[in-house]
């Protein structure tokens, strides 16, 4: 079959890089895509809010599955246009409903749900601009540090985690009043804070059966050491070394089982990937969010471990037939760690010439901020390449990508050489 996989990044690489390698794959389109999803993929020129530019290049193509990378199109609605659409309704998309997106797409709805099924998260309060006194006051009631989440999608710098109270009172008025995150500080939801140790795990569920998927764990500040400001995430490791079997169990029964019941429950039309942030307190596994797509960088170690046909899991995802599918995974640990350009994740130039990207070796490169022309591989993102590898254990897999980093050459390339710290 024909498939299209929607997004520019590393997560959507590592998409087509393992989707190629299916027996049932005939043609591979991305779009946009980058660099390196043009060496295995026609890349198409398509935005992604442009709903009809992606039903006529779905029937242009003859496309009968579209792979859904980010969240935008999915909280715009997406799914629902191709149900709601005569001509695109039996081709099988990976994404869910846009009420299921809404799981992602509004921090209230979240935290909502996962009261209303019993899913252990952090205590919470809403508050809007006409209730911001109210907020400041609940701030108070609160032990530092304090946490400030903006409802809605803010490119992953919506949530503000601040020690001084003051400061907290300040940036909720920036927030509510002033619109520090436009429209989607409208709604803040502040959180407590819990003290532990994060992880994702990732779930494929069609709505009824599920899924788990390989662990991971992200880096997600530009800093050694965990310091300075958020990125889209600097690094990545899978399995996590302290989710050991009785933790996992605590969060299948605890969390991965409730929430896909209460999408049944709901009647919630979901078929795709739950991301659940997850945060491990003395032990016990709390949510902190949920997405409602892969992550990236997690993407590019999770995927690599995955030996079972990807889109036979898809097509089983879409049938919802997930329960008569068997899910084999590699044994062996995968890393990654990204190169960005040097500013990032403020200003940075775009345009710079990459070299060395051959002379890689046991490792595999996925791009994400790249971009070509004459020949030539070029930076096009804050972003630009995660390198991946695998091993018998973590260290060893990180040893391989340093090594292979050493290769690859831009002006002001950066990237982080702690990646694993925490867990050493």
């Amino acid at each position: 079959m024909n498939i299209l996989i929607l997004g520019s990044g590393g997560r959507e690489h590592t998409f087509a890089y393992k989707i190629a390698e299916s027996k049932h794959c005939d043609a591979l389109f991305v779009a946009p895509g980058n660099a390196g999803t043009a060496s295995i993929a026609t890349n198409l020129s398509l935005s992604l809010s442009d709903f009809e530019a992606i039903k006529n290049c779905v029937l242009e193509n003859d496309i009968k599955m579209v792979v859904v990378g980010p969240e935008d199109p999915l909280v715009n609605g997406i799914t629902n246009y191709f149900a709601s659409t005569p001509l695109l309704k039996d081709v099988m998309i990976i994404g869910p409903s846009q009420r299921g997106a809404l799981l992602e797409g509004s921090k209230e709805r979240a935290k909502e749900f996962m009261l209303e099924h019993n899913i252990p998260t952090a205590a919470y309060a809403s508050f809007t601009k006409d209730s911001l006194e109210a907020g400041k006051q609940f701030l108070e009631s609160l032990k530092p540090p304090y946490v400030l989440k903006a409802d809605g999608l803010a490119a992953g710098k919506g949530v503000l985690i601040l020690n001084d109270l003051n400061e907290a009172r300040q940036e909720l008025e920036n927030m509510l009043a002033h619109s520090k995150f436009g429209e989607a500080s409208s709604t803040v939801v502040i959180e407590e804070f819990l003290d532990g140790i994060e992880l994702s795990v990732f779930v494929l569920t069609d709505g009824k059966n599920y899924k788990i998927l390989p662990t991971a764990k992200d880096y997600k500040r530009i800093g050694e050491g965990d310091t300075g400001l958020n990125t889209g995430g600097m690094g990545a490791i899978s399995p996590v070394p302290f989710a050991d079997s009785l933790l996992m169990q605590k969060i299948e029964d605890r969390i991965v089982k409730p929430t896909v019941d209460g999408l049944k429950k709901e009647q919630i039309d979901y078929k795709g990937f739950i991301f659940i942030g997850l945060i491990k307190v003395a032990g016990e596994p709390f949510v902190i969010e949920y997405n409602v797509r892969m992550g990236d960088p997690e993407t590019e170690v999770v995927l690599p471990r995955i030996k079972t046909d990807l889109v036979t899991l898809f097509e089983a995802t879409c049938q919802q037939k997930l329960d008569e599918v068997s899910i084999e995974i590699d044994e062996r640990a995968a890393t990654t760690v990204m190169v960005v350009s040097g500013g990032y994740p403020e200003a940075y130039e775009k345009g710079k010439e990459i070299s060395g990207v051959s002379e890689i070796e046991d490792s595999i490169v996925f791009h994400a901020g790249t971009s070509q022309k004459d020949g030539k591989i070029t930076t096009n993102g804050g972003r630009v390449m995660a390198i991946t590898s695998l091993d018998i254990d973590y260290k060893m897999a990180l040893k391989k990508s340093y090594q292979n980093i050493a290769k690859l050459s831009f002006d002001r390339m950066y990237y982080r050489s702690d990646i694993g710290f925490d867990l050493f």
